[in-house]
């Protein structure tokens, strides 16, 4: 039996960087100092008009084949995440196959999940090479959700950053993912959502939980998503733990979904986590919902604060309502 082991992983970011100083001085009314208090955010990259989560997908593994004399053509599955696709149809995935040179029976799929995102993709490439389909898996997650923001809205053009993360999982003749576990409580979905732009017609579409006080496509309720965060992925945690059979002293690192800080700091309360163990790496990329679980596993390896044989905890949560995680055996290390 094989498993699905994380590879390298390559990332790109938007060129376009916009800060917290500009975004002061677009509004001088916003009070920048307390919002970077509570996001933890001080600049984001941000997509140009013609520039689409594909276009940031595909420059992240090209960068990934480049970066690690990665051959397109050993390739037999590309999945790739995001809910800012280039159309309705044909699926995204499709189009990133013939512009990445990847053979014709190559696998290809998109699905459309947020901060979950990158916890659900690692199961669906563990399922496809243990199941003996691939042996070689292209996980893509890439977003673009400033293309659903209002420039006045001060709420989500503050959080949001734009980016993309090309992650190769590979066969390994050992476990390297285990203990996950996944939760929907689609009850939630009116705290996080974009209603227009599918097949549903406008009067029949959900509608926001509280009044809508920006023009942004993008809704956001933030307390609520903070309150479902912190009832929900402690337990979520601990269900982990008992799944994989190992104690949290084993586990190095807790490596979350980067929402905000205010809502990471709460979740290290609620876990009793010393922070050190659970790294906040948001303050120049933003929230790029589910990208930043790869980012930031990609930084930790340029930092050298991952050691090979460690094991660290993968949490994701969000739009959705959507959460899930694993424990995560990493057998890449820095990628010595």
């Amino acid at each position: 039996m094989k498993y699905a082991s994380i590879g390298p992983i390559s990332t790109y970011l938007p060129q376009r960087i916009e800060t917290n100083q500009q975004l002061q001085d677009e509004f001088p009314s916003w009070d920048m100092d307390l919002i970077y208090t509570k996001t933890g955010i001080a600049s984001r990259h941000i997509a140009e008009p013609g520039e689409t989560a594909s276009d940031l997908g595909v420059n992240a593994a090209q960068r990934l084949f480049e970066e690690h004399n990665i051959d397109p053509q050993s390739i037999d599955f590309l999945l790739f995440c995001t809910q800012t696709p280039d159309y309705p149809l044909p699926t995204t995935a499709c189009l990133m196959q013939q512009r990445l040179g990847l053979r014709i029976s190559c696998g290809a799929l998109d699905f459309n999940l947020g901060c979950s995102g990158f916890i659900y993709g690692l199961s669906l490439a563990e399922g496809l090479i243990r199941a003996g389909i691939a042996k070689r898996v292209l996980f893509i997650t890439a977003e673009t959700y400033s293309k659903y923001i209002d420039p006045d809205d001060r709420s989500l053009r503050t959080i949001f950053g734009d980016g993309a993360a090309a992650t190769l999982l590979e066969a390994s003749s050992e476990p390297t993912l285990d203990g996950f576990h996944f939760g929907t409580d689609g009850s939630g979905a009116d705290t996080l959502m974009v209603t227009d732009g599918g097949a549903r017609l406008a009067e029949d579409a959900h509608t926001p939980r509280h009044r809508k006080r920006w023009n942004s496509r993008l809704y956001m309720d933030g307390p609520a998503l903070i309150n479902f965060t912190v009832g929900a992925i402690p337990q979520l945690v601990q269900s982990i733990f008992a799944a994989a059979g190992i104690p949290k002293s084993e586990v190095e690192l807790y490596l979350f979904h980067q929402a905000t800080r205010k809502m990471l700091e709460q979740l290290q309360e609620a876990l009793e986590i010393e922070p050190d163990r659970m790294p906040i790496v948001l303050e120049t990329v933003g929230n790029t919902v589910s990208a930043t679980i790869p980012l930031m596993i990609h930084d930790l390896r340029q930092q050298n604060r991952l050691t090979k044989g460690s094991k660290h905890l993968l949490v994701g949560f969000g739009v959705g309502w959507s959460w899930g995680g694993c424990i995560w055996h990493d057998h890449y290390g820095n990628g010595d």
